[in-house]
């Protein structure tokens, strides 16, 4: 019998991402408070967030492995929240113009039934070409990415902000960092191809 897989997340690029590996899969909004501790870590923030969305599916479900993912972006050491308005988008472009930025996805698969979880923090870094004012302004009129940390898409015309992306795997920037998804599923006995319909 098939392992049932839980995506605890309500994001369409997550679901977008998952649907890549041809499991079926059951998804639920996980309500977590999301703010971060004093003193805590990117890479402890994304940690703790994407085990708390997983386990969340206890809740909700009684068998069956529950994958949780957070992601923060860090530039200069502070961790980049998302931008909301214009101004406050143009301000994040305008600072990482020439410059990386890091992203941390935290990735946690939970097994309901052994109340076990396997956890990681995978990074990926952007490097953003030289921008203008005008590039930056009219990239925003056309994505309105003010619900995205670091103020872009780079599933969409985003991509055209950067000089390289540096990373194992470019579903991770995107939220799902897939290989490291597939080697934790089989960890749990769960192999993608041999399941896979």
């Amino acid at each position: 019998m098939k392992t049932p897989i839980i995506l605890a997340s309500s994001s369409p690029f997550r679901q977008q991402i998952l649907k890549k590996i041809a499991l079926p899969f059951a998804s639920f909004s996980p309500d977590i408070d999301e703010s971060s501790l004093e003193g805590e870590s990117p890479q402890s923030l994304v940690h703790r967030l994407s085990e708390k969305k997983a386990q969340e599916a206890a809740k909700h479900f009684s068998d069956g492995l529950s994958i949780g993912s957070d992601q923060v972006a860090v530039f200069n050491n502070e961790v980049l929240g998302k931008p909301h308005t214009k101004e406050n988008a143009i301000k994040q472009l305008s600072l990482f113009s020439g410059q990386c930025v890091t992203f941390y996805t935290g990735l946690s698969v939970f097994c309901i039934k052994e109340n076990i979880s396997i956890t990681k923090v995978v990074p990926f870094k952007v490097y953003f070409r030289e921008l203008t004012g005008t590039q930056i302004s009219n990239y925003l009129d056309l994505e309105q990415p003010y619900n995205c940390a670091g103020s872009f898409k780079s599933e969409g015309l985003g991509i055209c902000l950067f000089d390289k992306l540096e990373g194992e795997d470019p579903n991770t920037l995107i939220g799902l960092p897939l290989i490291e998804l597939t080697k934790i599923l089989a960890e749990f006995g769960v192999d993608v191809l041999s399941q896979a319909s």
